[in-house]
């Protein structure tokens, strides 16, 4: 740790010095070069910031009749993109070539770079020279220059000659202006994190690629250059080479549709004619710009007819070529980035770009393949050389869980590195599979063998698939008005939705899955609370307004803090209860060490004489939230030294379990038993031939809490249960754990009566709630003998019987109606006798409190 922070604070002096040497030698523009012709004057931008901008001039001394040629250099660029055809022209024109600001010996840092910008300053230059009437020659970048004066000041340029210029925003890069910007920015991040996080010492503040040239793209927007150009009225020469991988020759052809007086020169050459073939540009450039002079060039108002009918026609995107070159090179590169995303909604959005022309089926599936190859093998090195640790930090803990990957690294052992290829095809399993293929140290040349060949088939498969079944679901989406414009992204979320079904259809684990979701929706049972509790909340509401107090029901249980609604503490009530119904418990309190907690938990068994399984509780918890039955001494301290909070330990009391609940008006003397609950631990059991997996999957219960049941028992899934062997999958008799409740009225009798009204009325202040309790026998239940309390819930629990599969969904809010009048009875009962409720601001703190994330009703954890 030391040597770490040694090395940190060695770096930032180091970067500290660079910064102060750059300070030091810092100088608004570099030192001027020496060169014939190359002058540099002062400018103002359009905010009045001074600018020194440079510029060449061929000849020195121009005769002064010669027309006056501006020539505007791309990015990165400066006058020098013209050596090669200036001399070429000098002898007939005044060639003037400035050093745009941020480039050659023009000022380095200036307060905006686009296209714009650089084209006021131009023009002042312009002004300042006294050259009122110019021919602009723009070179790439400088193109959008060109076009951008010819829009600030048309009455001063005489013609416009774009050369492998960029213009229209659909041919640039990727065609979007947000995602062209979004690259535009990373590249922008990247080179200023170079240059300001990296202690250079000045060594890369004059990078071709530096930071001007990344503000240049990154300032500009070429949305305006389409309505420019269409409005360009000057006579217009266009020069594009045929193989420019840069700007697509498919541009210039679009800008000369739109321009009907241009005139369009398509050579054999690429993007960088300029410099490699300048006598190839000068000849035409030349015998333009002097019929221009003659006034025998074609200018807007004398295009033809046919001209202007094809510059009136809307934008066709058909029009718009498949990439190649630097656009396609992007594309690779952002698809291979965006399989660590998502594999399957990037393939299918790839399909849909070779669908729609945009990059050929071999970029797709090769940028796709190469992305997942990658990025699942670092996932693979991640397993190998970090281990479990790393499963619980982001951004892995957001895409794996440890039970997970106990269920991988079972199929892997049992199946071996086949499985690498299966996983591929089998929902949910992919990242797990790899993880535990690093993490059971395999081979890495069979892993990378078996991974590569899964790759090559699934990668091929799904973007051939989404290429040919994206087209006409983007035509088909697109046909509805209201979803043009989503037309895209939608048919992306279709597909992706469709093979992911699929996928699951594909295996008998993901049929049954599906099984379960339906039989979840099926069953109110498995209902979200929030949908089920939509009817008892309205009669919840109802019953607060006639009885003018929507939180009277606090009322029912003076004897618990808010009636138990929530974050009632279970020791406080387990000690208000006769200590002779109550399953022995002792208080872990969690300002106590560790092993203080666990010394103490130990002598509570000693002292009462009891041997393991003992359960162990959170003091203040929901829905059997962290309840868990420790079996053995290591179970025990594992969880006592997890455990963040007051924490109960209590005997096991084997036996039935039911939940009792009891209803007392307070002018009664005794109460009454309005709900049973039968809770039911279900097990499946073997037949010599299914492993536990199977078995789950094929209950006709289990399956429908299949994912609670797989994760739990993620380690043995792959074992095969002998034949006649029972399996328990639930050991806590709560709903959402898996519990199977029934309608338990059978077990109503007068004795078992007798025992909880006894109970009960030994807790003073208390009339509304529901015991869970254990007895050892039916017949001990019967009489009322041997009963032993494990918790008492307040107002807010249910009449669990509700949720036996065979009672009905309108007999369940039948129930629930009856238990929220009584709920609200008891308190009116008790606000009469002095009793008040708590209000309304103190609820909404409790409850708050109890939903958080790490509170009480956060999620149940499986322990």
């Amino acid at each position: 740790m030391r040597l770490r922070w040694r090395l940190v604070a060695c770096y930032l002096l180091l970067l500290a010095g660079s910064h102060a040497s750059r300070w030091l030698s810092a100088d608004r523009a570099p030192e001027l070069p020496t060169e014939r012709g190359l002058e540099r004057t002062l400018v103002r931008g359009a905010d009045g910031t001074p600018v020194q901008i440079a510029y060449r001039r061929w000849p020195e001394r121009p005769a002064p009749d010669l027309p006056t040629l501006v020539l505007l250099h791309g990015s990165p660029g400066s006058h020098r993109d013209f050596a090669g055809i200036a001399p070429l022209l000098a002898d007939r024109f005044e060639l003037i070539a400035p050093d745009l600001p941020g480039f050659g010996a023009s000022q380095r840092s200036v307060p905006d770079y686009s296209i714009r910008a650089h084209a006021e300053y131009v023009d002042r230059l312009l002004r300042k020279l006294d050259r009122p009437r110019v021919h602009v020659v723009g070179f790439s970048m400088g193109g959008g220059v060109a076009i951008e004066l010819a829009r600030l000041d048309p009455q001063s340029i005489a013609s416009i000659t774009l050369i492998s210029s960029i213009g229209a925003q659909e041919f640039e890069l990727l065609g979007s202006y947000h995602l062209n910007h979004a690259i535009h920015a990373a590249q922008l991040a990247c080179l200023t994190l170079l240059q300001e996080g990296v202690p250079h010492f000045g060594a890369f503040d004059d990078l071709m690629l530096g930071r001007p040239y990344a503000r240049n793209f990154f300032d500009t927007d070429q949305r305006p250059l389409r309505r420019a150009l269409e409005g360009l009225a000057e006579p217009t020469l266009i020069v594009h080479g045929e193989s420019d991988p840069l700007v697509p020759v498919a541009a210039a052809r679009e800008h000369y549709r739109i321009v009907p007086q241009s005139e369009l020169v398509v050579l054999e050459s690429d993007h960088f004619i300029v410099f490699r073939e300048p006598e190839r540009i000068a000849a035409p450039l030349a015998e333009f710009v002097e019929r221009v002079e003659l006034d025998q060039a074609t200018s807007r108002a004398s295009a033809t007819a046919e001209r202007l009918a094809a510059a009136n026609r809307p934008f066709d995107p058909r029009t718009l070529p498949r990439a190649a070159g630097l656009t396609a090179l992007v594309w690779f590169a952002l698809l291979a980035l965006a399989t660590l995303v998502s594999e399957d909604l990037t393939c299918i959005s790839a399909g849909l770009l070779v669908a729609q022309g945009r990059i050929s089926f071999a970029v797709a599936v090769l940028a796709c393949g190469a992305g997942i190859f990658l990025g699942d093998l670092a996932l693979f090195a991640v397993g190998r050389f970090l281990g479990r640790p790393w499963l619980r930090r982001r951004p892995l803990r957001w895409f794996l869980s440890e039970e997970r990957i106990d269920t991988a690294s079972d199929w892997f052992r049992r199946r071996g590195p086949i499985v690498i290829l299966l996983s591929r095809f089998t929902p949910g399993m992919r990242l797990p599979t790899y993880f535990a293929a690093g993490l059971l140290r395999t081979s890495f040349a069979r892993f990378a063998l078996y991974f590569a060949l899964a790759v090559a088939l699934w990668t091929p498969i799904l973007v051939a698939v989404s290429a040919i079944v994206g087209a006409p679901a983007v035509a088909w989406i697109a046909s509805v008005p209201a979803a043009a414009s989503l037309a895209l992204p939608l048919a992306v979320i279709s597909l992706w939705l469709l093979v992911a079904l699929v996928r699951s259809l594909a295996s008998h684990r993901g049929r049954r899955l599906w099984v379960g979701r339906l039989r979840r929706w099926r069953h109110y049972e498995f209902w979200p609370t929030w949908l089920f509790y939509l009817p008892v909340a309205c009669w919840i509401l109802w019953l607060g307004l006639k009885h003018r107090s929507l939180t009277l029901f606090t009322a029912a249980n003076p004897g618990v803090p808010e009636g138990g609604f929530v974050g009632e503490s279970k020791r406080r009530i387990l000690e208000a209860l006769p200590a002779d119904a109550v399953a022995r418990f002792a208080p872990l309190p969690a300002r106590l060490p560790v092993a203080a907690r666990i010394e103490r938990a130990e002598r509570f068994m000693a002292e009462h004489g009891l041997v393991f399984p003992v359960a162990l509780k959170p003091d203040v918890g929901e829905r059997g939230r962290d309840v868990m039955i420790a079996r053995d001494h290591h179970a025990l301290e594992s969880y006592l030294a997890q455990a963040a909070e007051d924490t109960l330990i209590q005997e096991f009391v084997p036996g039935r379990e039911l939940g009792v609940f009891y209803v007392r008006l307070p002018r009664e003397s005794s109460g009454r038993i309005f709900s049973i609950t039968d809770k039911r631990l279900i097990s499946v059991t073997g037949d010599g031939e299914s492993t536990l997996e199977e078995l789950i999957l094929n209950d006709r219960r289990a399956v429908a809490m299949a994912p609670l049941f797989l994760r739990r028992h993620a380690t043995r899934l792959g074992e095969r249960v002998e034949a006649g062997d029972e399996v328990r999958l639930v050991d806590v008799g709560t709903h959402c754990r898996g519990a199977l409740f029934l309608d338990g009225h059978r077990f109503a009798t007068p004795g078992l009566s007798a025992e909880i009204d006894r109970i009960s009325r030994g807790f003073e202040g208390f009339y509304f709630g529901r015991y869970d309790l254990r007895a050892p026998s039916d017949e001990a239940l019967g009489a009322g003998r041997d009963i032993k309390v494990l918790e008492l819930n307040g107002v807010t629990s249910e009449a669990t019987h509700i949720y036996d599969p065979d009672f009905g969904l309108l007999n369940a809010y039948r129930v629930l109606f009856e238990q929220w009048r009584l709920a609200f009875e008891i308190g009116a009962a008790n606000r009469d006798r002095g009793v008040r409720p708590a209000s309304l601001g103190a609820l909404i703190a409790s409850l708050r409190q109890w939903l958080e994330p790490n509170g009480p009703g956060g999620p149940p954890t499986e322990t």
